[in-house]
């Protein structure tokens, strides 16, 4: 099997590397870029493409997906930080009267 071959992917793991493609999109990220994201958390979670035999392997660990999304503040504009920080300093003035 040649290097980036996705054949022994399950459907569901397709599906899978696919959605997570599609959101990394929408962040900006490149199209080769997000399919290389993709299939390494698919990788990641699930140990690799499909695997013959009953309860071979390990669980699949969905930690890798959970950590997505990079919530915080490196989504939130600098106009927004600097109302949140006077808001905030605003507040802390009135509550120390």
């Amino acid at each position: 099997m040649p290097q980036g071959d996705k054949s022994s992917y399950t459907d569901k793991q397709r599906r899978k590397a696919h959605h997570i493609e599609e959101s990394e999109k929408k962040r900006g990220v490149s199209s080769k870029r997000a399919a290389q994201i993709g299939y390494a958390t698919v990788n990641k979670e699930s140990h690799g493409g499909k695997k013959s035999g009953s309860g071979r392997g390990t669980k699949e660990s969905h930690a890798s997906s959970k950590k997505g999304g990079h919530k915080g503040a490196a989504n939130v504009s600098h106009a927004a930080r600097v109302r949140a920080g006077k808001k905030a300093a605003r507040t802390r003035e009135q509550h120390a009267h």
